[in-house]
């Protein structure tokens, strides 16, 4: 849609978040269709001037979605990028007023992490029969150990490179969200693990030996969809929840590390959030399952 990116300037926006905020090309195409949403809603009735959009009618916008049966999680994720969009709007003279300051978000009721027992975890994952010997069982291996052993999400394990990984210092740099880099530990059994694993990478009779840490049975790049039928394949094997993917283990892992006393900022750095806030659930998951442990373990609960 050529002509709503050149009335909404949202070529301009997304060329802002691509390149001076360093948004990931998933996060600036989320902007993308929101916006692109937003113009078609609202160009027919208000021209191509911004400052004829007010709030009222970003409220009908916000209406609409909610009555074609759009979720409150997505409707709230539109209404932040309508926030970062008038705010650049604001700043580079595109409009006089933000109509976003009169724009309240509709209630989501909070939902705790979904996660996997740490000891049900630790049982498919030491189990000799679990893993076979071959490329690609040992591959799935370690996808698995390496999310629930650093709690990293999908993007950053994909991206990551044999030379990430640093034996001497028994961790792993991990390049986060804005292209921001952190280094994750990595216990002696997964630093075994990875090493053994290269080391059977470079047996293998790939056309080209790539660098990418994980990698397909051809030895292409892994992709997404390889890392999640992986992920649901072994967790349905001690799970029946509905959820299996790849971020259940980051929960899991940041769960796991609060369970065992680990500092709330600790594990905001080691998970790589910008702020202490997205790491606080972990604390109301935490007391809920305590609360839930109470009830069942105690003869008076």
């Amino acid at each position: 849609m050529p002509a709503y990116k050149e009335t909404m300037q949202i070529g301009k926006f997304l060329c802002y978040l691509q390149h001076e905020k360093r948004y990931s090309p998933h996060t600036v195409q989320a902007y993308a269709t929101d916006l692109q949403q937003f113009a078609q809603f609202v160009l027919p009735d208000f021209g191509e001037n911004l400052n004829q959009i007010g709030h009222k009618a970003i409220r009908s916008f916000i209406m609409h979605l909610m009555e074609t049966g759009v979720s409150a999680s997505a409707v709230n994720r539109k209404i932040s990028t309508l926030r970062s969009f008038y705010k650049y709007a604001l700043q580079s003279g595109e409009v006089r007023h933000n109509p976003m300051l009169l724009v309240r978000a509709p209630k989501m009721p909070k939902k705790l992490p979904v996660l996997v027992e740490t000891h049900k975890l630790n049982s498919l994952l030491d189990a000799s029969e679990t893993f076979s010997s071959d490329f690609a069982s040992q591959r799935d291996r370690v996808v698995l150990e390496l999310l629930f052993g650093t709690g990293i999400r999908l993007a950053e394990l994909l991206q990551l490179k044999d030379t990430d990984i640093s034996l001497y210092g028994s961790s792993i740099k991990v390049l986060g969200k804005r292209h921001k880099e952190r280094i994750v530990p990595l216990h002696k059994p997964l630093l075994r693990l990875l090493q053994d694993y290269i080391q059977l990478k470079e047996k293998q009779d790939f056309n080209e030996k790539s660098r990418t840490l994980i990698l397909t049975n051809k030895g292409t790049p892994a992709y997404p969809a390889l890392i999640y039928r992986t992920v649901r394949h072994y967790l349905s094997q001690i799970s029946t929840q509905s959820k299996k993917s790849p971020h259940v283990l980051r929960h899991s892992f940041a769960t796991a590390l609060l369970d065992g006393g680990a500092d709330l900022n600790a594990i905001k750095e080691l998970l790589g959030h910008a702020g202490l806030a997205a790491t606080q659930v972990y604390t109301h998951s935490s007391v809920e399952r305590i609360k839930s442990i109470y009830k069942q373990a105690h003869p008076k609960a």
